[in-house]
């Protein structure tokens, strides 16, 4: 993953944007896809993962668990030169999930990424990435990704979006809340506090792989304009599906919004209600780091 980060800084370097095999060039996107046969699940892998996003350890994947098996695809898919953007600078809008049925830790997975065409956006240009999971041909899991390039927006773009980047942490830095208390604290107090703390990025990456510098240190953020570092928002999502754990059925959709960024450290609060759940930040409740919704 390391390589393929240096390839997703290529574009930011004077005049490398001109060689043939650095992405950023195009204004079209050609029918990308990327694909990897047999994956299996390393139990002491998932135990990590779940170990920072929150989640009991049981026979069925977290839902978030086969995006962090897709990453590398979707890295693949963006440093490949005929893809239209740098990987760099480009923002996560939403996350759709859709599991079929529960997907098991002994199965093993065919994962398929393909980016969509790309839409007008007030803020710029968006497309998605599409990652599919298959046990045996049956689709078992899907995931959708909207990204925006920001710049040269379209006025009369229709499907409108703000920028986003949120996330959170489980409680007590790591120890998270059985689900069933946290749930009915959040219906009775409005909300349940998350505190943040400043290496939370760098505990994500090294459970999902996702390494982007804006998230791991503030030193490399400021160098992409954010003062601090900022939660990845794939953990934010995680996390609350953490959070649900135990009350979501076998087969349901989880959207969710990513709103405003979250700078580490801090303090957010979640809460959910009616299958709807938002974080906000903790210090002014009128501010949104993602929205959420899950339907059977």
């Amino acid at each position: 993953m390391l390589s393929t980060y240096a390839r997703a800084v290529l574009p930011l370097v004077p005049g490398a944007s001109l060689l043939p095999f650095v992405a950023g060039r195009g204004k079209e996107m050609p029918p990308l896809e990327r694909s990897l046969s047999g994956v299996r699940v390393d139990p002491a892998a998932l135990a990590d993962y779940a170990r920072v996003c929150g989640f009991a350890l049981r026979d069925s994947l977290p839902a978030t668990y086969l995006h962090v098996r897709a990453f590398p695809l979707h890295m693949a898919l963006m440093v490949d030169g005929k893809f239209p953007f740098p990987a760099v600078g480009l923002v996560h809008l939403s996350n759709r999930i859709v599991v079929h049925r529960p997907a098991r830790v002994g199965e093993v997975f065919d994962l398929v990424v393909r980016a969509t065409p790309i839409e007008p956006h007030p803020k710029g240009r968006t497309f998605a990435l599409v990652s599919e999971a298959r046990v045996d041909g049956e689709l078992v899991w899907e995931d959708v990704s909207t990204m925006l390039r920001r710049g040269g927006g379209s006025a009369d773009a229709r499907n409108g979006g703000r920028e986003g980047g949120g996330a959170g942490v489980p409680a007590d830095e790591g120890h998270s809340v059985p689900a069933e208390r946290e749930e009915s604290d959040a219906h009775r107090a409005g909300g349940v506090e998350w505190k943040l703390p400043g290496d939370l990025g760098r505990r994500y990456a090294s459970v999902s792989g996702d390494s982007n510098p804006i998230h791991m240190h503030a030193l490399s953020a400021r160098l992409f304009g954010f003062p601090q570092a900022i939660a990845h928002g794939m953990w934010t999502k995680a996390r609350c599906l953490a959070a649900l754990e135990g009350r979501l059925p076998d087969a349901y959709t989880v959207d969710v919004s990513f709103r405003k960024p979250i700078l580490l450290p801090g303090r957010v609060t979640f809460a959910a209600d009616d299958g709807r759940f938002a974080v906000r930040s903790a210090k002014n409740p009128q501010t949104v780091h993602l929205e959420g919704t899950v339907t059977p």
